[in-house]
């Protein structure tokens, strides 16, 4: 130990320099910003490098870059400080990087990683990853047999593996299988952790059992080691919410806020978002006072997330002024942030104000985004202006997710903008928006088929080259549409 700190390979951070800590990777990392973008252009610069890195800043980078959900970059930083530095993987560190595999290339390239890796990695943590990816998946056929495998070459299975087979369980509606489980964990002597109570109080809840939840909470704070945890009071005073019990989720709020002794911005960020769900503005606007004294920065998310609980109260005052306060004040002009007051304004009819403030936001350099056009086509929809719709339909498809994923309009979307070309017997119109749609989707389906030959027969125009586009698209219409079909045929 004494060579290695004479080295300066020691993990305490307070026994090193300003300059190292300056240049530690996981400042470099996020140097620009946690963008997808500007995190991958550093780390590239950082691997094509040959700045000597610890395996330590290595493991810490990867923790936060999967907090932020990056994971192609963590991935990368993963696999090449193994076949370009030189380290060698821990079984923990091969059962994070299976977790990453899956999250970014999916689970038959986890499942691939698995198998190759070397038997003595085949542990439970391995084994634990593989599950977690599964139930994540709602896979839930391997992920039962996967568990039963771990049972038969009697791996040591934890609460993390109950828990996530559970959550499983809980969201393809199958929650009466959790206090099942639940029992097979005592059975067996493992210990529920704070995780695993909150699962079970969902599952409860889910059968609008509150009796059965509140029976739970008296056994955790029995029981359980880790009851100061504030997230188990924002699941509580979520469940009484939903089931309309405010004056008693307000109690759970209390005890969340007592909870959160190290001020944590989550903790902050579902007390703004239950008390706004409990409708009580007061309360809503103290616990943003607490935060922004917590905090000597306000983050964007903080914004966001009070912009938001402020319109669904229909506080459209404060919610300008809170957005004019983060405008005058942000680093980075996140579009996520306008598009709550747009969707208000639109909502409320004052298209003026919407389209004022989505210029203003570009203007400011956060180009409108696929919810952005999302919110206009709705508003158009809803007062009948269908051109506007479509236009807006269209720039949404061009302008994308901002994940690189294409952005789908709804099938109420497409179905109302189809049916109004029907109706006043506008091929023209529909044919344009059919172009538009096939920027978005490999198949227009049977659905916008069938009203386009409607369309056709309705305006009484010929399309000969129909009955070939249905078998390029493999496309069955109805024995209606086949009628129709024969109508607007020319041989």
């Amino acid at each position: 130990m004494a060579l290695m700190q004479q080295l300066g390979r020691t993990k305490n951070v307070t026994k090193r320099s300003n300059k190292y800590l300056e240049e530690a990777l996981y400042h470099r990392v996020f140097k620009d910003g946690s963008s997808e973008i500007s995190v991958r252009r550093q780390l590239n610069q950082f691997l094509k490098s040959s700045k000597r890195v610890y395996k330590w800043e290595v493991d810490d980078t990867l923790k936060k870059l999967r907090d932020r959900k990056l994971y192609y970059p963590a991935l990368k930083l993963s696999e090449l400080m193994v076949t370009k530095r030189g380290m060698n993987k821990t079984v923990s560190d091969q059962a994070i990087h299976l977790d990453l595999v899956a999250k970014a290339q999916g689970v038959p390239a986890a499942e691939n990683y698995f198998v190759d890796l070397p038997e003595s990695s085949k542990n439970h943590l391995t084994y634990g990853a593989l599950l977690n990816c599964y139930c994540k998946e709602l896979m839930t056929e391997k992920a039962e047999a996967l568990i039963e495998k771990m049972k038969e070459l009697n791996l040591p299975l934890g609460s993390m593996s109950y828990n996530s087979l559970m959550t499983l369980y809980t969201k393809i509606g199958q929650s009466e299988r959790v206090p099942e489980i639940v029992q097979e964990m005592k059975s067996c002597g493992i210990m529920l952790d704070s995780y695993t109570y909150n699962v079970w109080m969902r599952a409860l809840a889910a059968r609008n059992d509150i009796s059965g939840v509140e029976r739970v909470i008296e056994e955790m704070k029995r029981d359980a080691e880790d009851t100061d945890d504030w997230t188990t009071y924002s699941n509580i005073a979520s469940i009484y919410v939903d089931a309309g019990l405010f004056e008693e989720a307000e109690k759970a709020l209390k005890e969340l806020e007592k909870r959160n002794a190290h001020r944590d911005l989550s903790a902050f960020q579902f007390l703004i978002t239950l008390y706004g769900r409990l409708g009580n503005l007061r309360e809503v606007y103290r616990i943003w006072r607490s935060l922004r004294l917590s905090f000597h920065k306000t983050a964007n998310i903080s914004y966001l997330n009070m912009i938001q609980v402020l319109v669904n109260l229909k506080d459209l005052p404060g919610a300008e002024k809170c957005f004019r306060e983060w405008g005058s004040g942000c680093s980075t002009y996140d579009i996520r942030i306008p598009n709550v007051l747009i969707g208000a304004y639109a909502k409320e009819g004052l298209l003026e104000k919407a389209l004022e403030l989505k210029d203003k936001a570009h203007r400011r350099g956060a180009k409108p985004n696929a919810k952005t056009w999302e919110i206009f086509v709705d508003y158009y929809l809803k007062n009948g202006d269908i051109n506007m719709a479509v236009d807006c339909v269209a720039n949404a498809i061009s302008t994308g997710r901002g994940d690189g994923r294409k952005w789908v309009p709804s099938s109420k979307t497409i179905g109302t903008v189809m049916r109004h070309f029907e109706r006043v017997k506008d091929v023209d119109g529909a044919e344009g928006f059919v172009e538009i749609l096939k920027k978005s989707v490999d198949h227009v389906g049977e659905e916008v088929f069938e009203i386009l030959i409607r369309t056709y027969a309705a305006a009484g125009r010929k399309s000969p080259m129909m009955r070939r586009r249905l078998k390029m698209e493999k496309v069955e219409v109805s024995e209606a549409s086949k009628q129709l079909l024969e109508v607007i045929l020319v041989e």
